[in-house]
């Protein structure tokens, strides 16, 4: 069951090398399996829900993604309490969700399914 506030989903890049070299590694290596979402961007359950993005604009750091009931409130909450937002909400297949930052730098991103 997600919840506020917890995390939900890590998107990981794959821009440094191929989508296929990735999913490879990863399935050679710990037998993980995957499904694709295009040729840029490649999902998994492997404990935690998860994907992988190709695409060259994509970031170079793990993405931390946070679920939300209320992606507006929590957008204000973020801002409060001193978070930087350094993507508004957009949409995707699948919600909607916005990136932030926190005092230290780490990006997250926070996601809702509405």
């Amino acid at each position: 069951m997600r919840q506020t506030g917890k995390l939900d989903y890590l998107e990981m890049p794959a821009s440094g090398g191929s989508i296929d070299s990735v999913k490879a590694f990863y399935a050679r290596a710990f037998s993980w399996s995957f499904t694709d979402y295009g040729a840029g961007y490649s999902a998994f359950n492997e404990g935690i829900d998860g994907g992988f993005d190709g695409a060259p604009e994509a970031i170079q750091k793990p993405l931390p993604v946070l679920y939300s009931d209320d992606l507006e409130a929590t957008l204000a909450t973020i801002e409060e309490a001193g978070g930087k937002i350094v993507r508004p909400i957009f949409s995707f297949p699948g919600g909607r969700r916005f990136h932030f930052t926190d005092p230290a730098g780490n990006e997250l991103a926070v996601w809702s399914e509405t």
